[in-house]
């Protein structure tokens, strides 16, 4: 029996890892793999406490720094993943796994979330060569560079916020008439001269040899045209890695993990949440870590003091 389950290796995984060692709590650490979304990214320059390194770097880091903490307090199991979570009673949680069963007091899910791909010729070829996912991640490389946003949502609308600075232009492309992001936010970056949209079009194809030089989009009622363009930032929504406690915990329509913002409490008590898994109104790495650490206090309350 553990005192706390931790299940997933990203950001908020690792860094309830490290506070759940320093707490001195019986720890069993569950994950797939080690750095999360930004794995993957070639260049990750808002890390707070590191100037630049790339998503491959970002894991290894996390990976050592868990290790380093481990000692005998956190049985880390790297390469298993959960498969379902069981209420045995008011005290006990059973975690499914592949290769077993184990029992914990508390869970602290922390499992993220992947992102929708553009569903386009040559986005896979081009990802990370002009095509990005993560405008927090690799907007700066795009300075001085005109560039589209694929979507319209929140999401979209924040990325677009935030090339502004940098870029000379930006287009959004959005397949429907009416955006999903908030009014005032769509009103707010509409209103920079530097923003163009183009609505009820599909990005057919991102062209390049070795990054991205432009885009075929179809637009209804005007057919098929094409954008010289410096970058493609897309932001047509995530899925949250959560169906495996589907059953246990409340969820929203989007799937996220529903939440209490104060301290990553679930629905369901003994067992909080953080990251890009939840219902949190921002998704990045470093609040995704604080959000983590928010919940290892309140955990460690509630195994010592409640």
């Amino acid at each position: 029996m553990y005192d706390l389950a931790i299940i997933g290796g990203g950001p908020a995984g690792v860094a309830a890892g490290v506070y759940a060692a320093r707490k001195k709590l019986r720890t069993i650490f569950l994950t797939k793999d080690f750095g999360g979304q930004s794995s993957v990214s070639t260049g990750i320059e808002n890390w707070i406490g590191t100037i630049t390194l790339s998503g491959a770097e970002l894991a290894e880091n996390l990976r050592k720094h868990l290790y380093a903490y481990a000692n005998d307090c956190v049985e880390i199991k790297d390469g298993e993943w959960v498969k379902s979570i069981n209420k045995k009673n008011e005290k006990e949680f059973s975690m499914v796994t592949e290769s077993g069963e184990y029992k914990a007091r508390t869970i602290l899910i922390a499992t993220g979330s992947a992102r929708r791909k553009l569903p386009a010729d040559g986005a896979d070829r081009l990802e990370h060569k002009g095509l990005t996912y993560c405008a927090s991640c690799d907007g700066p490389v795009f300075a001085g560079k005109e560039v589209v946003v694929v979507g319209g949502g929140n999401a979209a609308f924040e990325t677009a916020a935030q090339l502004m600075a940098y870029c000379p232009k930006v287009t959004i492309i959005h397949r429907g008439g009416d955006f999903r992001a908030d009014p005032i936010m769509v009103e707010k970056v509409l209103a920079h001269k530097n923003i163009s949209v183009i609505k009820h079009a599909d990005v057919t194809e991102v062209h390049g040899n070795n990054f991205v030089e432009k885009i075929t989009y179809f637009e209804k009622g005007k057919g098929e045209k094409e954008m010289s363009v410096g970058g493609v930032f897309v932001e047509i929504g995530s899925t949250p890695a959560t169906d495996f406690a589907k059953e246990i915990v409340k969820r929203n329509d989007y799937k996220q993990i529903v939440i209490n913002q104060k301290n990553q409490q679930t629905s369901t008590a003994g067992i909080w949440a953080a990251g890009d898994c939840t219902d949190g109104l921002y998704h990045q790495n470093n609040i995704a870590a604080g959000d983590a650490v928010k919940a290892l206090e309140d955990i460690y309350l509630y195994l010592n003091a409640k």
